[in-house]
């Protein structure tokens, strides 16, 4: 990999005709030379999409469901999950939940 000895000098942008994957506003210049087997993002789109991965740093608590259940492991009654269960798979009470997450790592 080689470095540009002037880090002070702009960056050298490619030229060419090509639509955001997203919005599809034509873009005409990019940073790199863009892969025809990947998608292309305007800044916009680009930004957007680098915002939806940063951590929302809300620690507020979740919202829980309510309901009768009863775990799969001990059989101990639950009436709070941090989600909706789904018909067929198995739910676990805390203490359980916590030994089966053990036992993975």
């Amino acid at each position: 990999m080689a470095f540009r000895d002037n880090q002070d000098s702009p960056r050298e942008m490619i030229q060419g005709n090509w639509k955001c994957s997203e919005c599809g506003v034509e873009i005409t210049e990019m940073p790199f030379e863009p892969s025809p087997d990947r998608p292309i993002f305007c800044k916009e789109c680009w930004s957007k999409q680098r915002d939806a991965r940063k951590p929302r740093g809300d620690f507020s608590p979740r919202k829980m469901i309510q309901g009768n259940w009863k775990c799969s492991e001990c059989g101990a009654k639950i009436t709070e999950l941090p989600f909706e269960p789904s018909e067929g798979n198995p739910i676990y009470c805390r203490e359980c939940w916590s030994k089966k997450r053990a036992e993975k790592f």
